[in-house]
């Protein structure tokens, strides 16, 4: 492994030893209820999914009613299932997110599916929590293009959702409980078992030749430097065009979507800096990148290894690290995601 490399990577875990703080200063500790149920550690800096979370049930089955619910959109026509579908892998398939009135975002729409394990929410990282992430899209022109007072109206109108409301909490439909009640049902969005996970506890068996040929190039060539933890990413922050100008290469004109956490910060330094994606299931969730720019996955791993990495991947390397990928695919609810 070539010198660069080595310190890519020797950095890579040094950040996440020291709980990502140089990457997310920051950011708050993440949610109890998420960081609470990690898997134990191994001496990898990988963990696999838990099978199973301690969560409040009664939240889970009423966020998911919410989840559902087009009645958070000023015209009852969107809710959070319409760019986060469960049976699309927890995203909508598009470039970017189309809200309201057809209206279409500027970022790619992230898989719902494990947001848990995230240490921050959206691409900018600019929620701490998944319930104030839940928050956010009510209020956007471009999404759901509501407010809490046209929400509340509309569902103190349902005496069912009012009495589930009261079931758990005394007070009733609030903009707190609303988002409480969704962000718990995200936290229930888990999907175990992937042959990955299986391996990672010992199961020997789970990849094949491919796949465990691409499980040690993605170490050895330090993608695993940013995609780390539960999650495989996630976990911190990082600029995107580390070896390479990516965005002089693109060839269009770079757009406030594109300035990342500069956005949040204000930062120079935080110019094109993104939250590190999350890779379990992987496979289903494209297109990729913030913008939804690279339809396939081989595109976008060859593009992450030249603009993160400076590596030009063989096709044989390309091939075994696609086995690895899938190897990520899991379970939600004891069926393939």
């Amino acid at each position: 492994m070539s010198a660069w490399r080595l310190l890519v990577l020797a950095v890579g875990l040094a950040v996440l030893g020291l709980g990502g703080w140089w990457w997310s200063r920051d950011a708050p500790p993440p949610p109890l209820s998420a960081a609470a149920y990690m898997p134990v550690a191994t001496d990898l800096p990988v963990t696999p999914i838990p099978t199973s979370l301690k969560l409040d049930a009664r939240k889970v089955a009423l966020g998911k009613r919410l989840f559902h619910d087009k009645r958070l959109s000023r015209d009852d026509s969107t809710s959070c299932a319409s760019c986060h579908r469960l049976d699309f892998a927890g995203h909508d398939m598009r470039p970017v997110a189309v809200g309201i009135d057809g209206q279409m975002g500027s970022l790619n729409s992230p898989t719902v599916f494990n947001a848990g394990f995230n240490f921050r929410q959206f691409w900018d990282g600019r929620a701490a929590t998944l319930e104030e992430q839940a928050e956010g899209p009510v209020h956007n022109p471009l999404e759901m293009a509501s407010n809490w007072h046209e929400v509340l109206i509309k569902l103190r109108r349902d005496r069912a959702m009012i009495t589930e409301f009261e079931r758990i909490w005394a007070d009733g439909i609030t903009p707190a409980h609303i988002q409480e009640a969704i962000a718990e049902f995200e936290r229930s969005l888990i999907t175990p078992d992937a042959p990955f996970d299986r391996y990672l506890r010992g199961d020997n068996q789970a990849l094949n030749a491919g796949a465990k040929e691409g499980w040690r190039l993605f170490r050895d060539l330090g993608c695993i430097a940013c995609h780390q933890g539960v999650n495989l990413g996630g976990n911190l922050y990082s600029s995107l065009g580390v070896m390479g100008d990516y965005f002089a290469d693109r060839g269009k004109s770079i757009q406030k979507s594109d300035l990342g956490r500069f956005n949040v910060t204000g930062l120079e330094s935080d110019k094109h800096v993104f939250k590190v994606p999350g890779l379990r299931n992987v496979v289903k969730t494209g297109p990729y990148f913030h913008d939804g720019s690279m339809a396939t996955l081989d595109l976008a791993v060859e593009t992450m290894a030249r603009y993160q990495l400076g590596v030009r991947l063989s096709r044989e390397q390309l091939s075994n690290l696609l086995a690895f990928l899938e190897s990520l695919n899991g379970l939600y609810q004891g069926k393939p995601i």
